[in-house]
């Protein structure tokens, strides 16, 4: 009996010594996000990675000012957060690692809730509805009808996006670009350097519409991957992630998040959430 008395023991202080870690681990993990917040209000700015290059999220204008429905949903966050804000310019693989490093604090980048990556970050609530097409040239649409043309197809976009493991998975042929401007991605498809660019309906209508010079165009029909964007960060600033999403439901409410989106997308809202029928794809197999 004494034996059974003392196993029992022995077991409970375990299970309370587990629970007491556990609510220790959770303050400690709230006490480092409140710390990374008061750090952030110290410094008085918040560090933003974005592209640069991705109009009309993320472009400078004629004045070369850098502006953009993305850039400008930040500086009205910051603003909300009594903030400054530092943009820093790079590729989508540069701010993933950025984050990871701490040499910024958000990325402008949009990951997918259902990606590998939605485990590796935190990210805001959607600021942007939308879904994928294709740009193509006006000549003879690249020789693309279905989804299964694009094998043998030279795709151009960045490294490790959905867009290019869509293309990947039916046997286009990547052509990797690192951050450039849309006038060269399309030059690039009208001239046969590459044949097609798998990327977001807006951006791509906005980019075409913005260059009509240049014989491309979206392929009309073939839509399919309902997206959603928003901003990634560390897994551990949850309260960064909070205070930004308490501004962005704010914006919401007060129509700011829509009249930027009117200003950016020639009068589209997308910033309302649409019932799209689109084919979603899996690419979680694709690497």
């Amino acid at each position: 009996m004494a034996k059974k008395i003392y196993s029992l023991l022995v077991v409970l202080v375990a299970a309370i010594l587990l629970v007491a870690c556990g609510s220790s681990n959770t303050k400690d993990s709230g006490s480092q996000a409140d710390a990374k917040w008061e750090k952030i209000q110290e410094a008085g700015k918040l560090k933003v990675a974005t592209s640069g290059t991705l109009f009309p999220q993320s472009y400078h204008n004629d004045d070369n000012k850098l502006t953009g429905y993305d850039v400008e949903i930040i500086r009205e966050i910051a603003k909300r957060l009594d903030l400054d804000v530092e943009f820093v310019e790079m590729n989508v693989d540069g701010m993933l690692a950025a984050i990871d490093s701490g040499q910024i604090d958000v990325a402008g980048y949009s990951i997918e809730k259902d990606s590998k990556n939605a485990e590796k970050f935190l990210y805001t609530t959607t600021h942007k509805y939308s879904f994928s097409s294709m740009v193509v040239r006006k000549s003879d649409d690249s020789g693309i009808k279905t989804l299964e043309d694009l094998k043998g197809k030279k795709a151009a976009g960045a490294s490790t996006t959905s867009y290019m493991k869509v293309a990947k998975k039916f046997g286009a042929e990547l052509v990797i670009y690192d951050n450039v401007t849309n006038d060269v991605y399309l030059q690039d498809v009208a001239n046969g350097r590459t044949d097609v660019i798998l990327n977001d309906f807006y951006l791509q209508t906005m980019a075409t519409k913005a260059l009509p010079d240049i014989p491309v165009k979206v392929l009309e029909g073939l839509y399919y991957n309902p997206s959603e964007a928003n901003f990634a960060l560390k897994l551990d600033n949850t309260t960064l992630q909070a205070k930004m999403n308490e501004a962005l439901e704010d914006m919401r409410q007060d129509g700011t998040l829509t009249k930027l989106s009117e200003q950016f997308f020639a009068g589209e809202d997308v910033s309302k959430e649409k019932d799209y029928d689109f084919e979603k794809i899996d690419v979680s197999d694709v690497e």
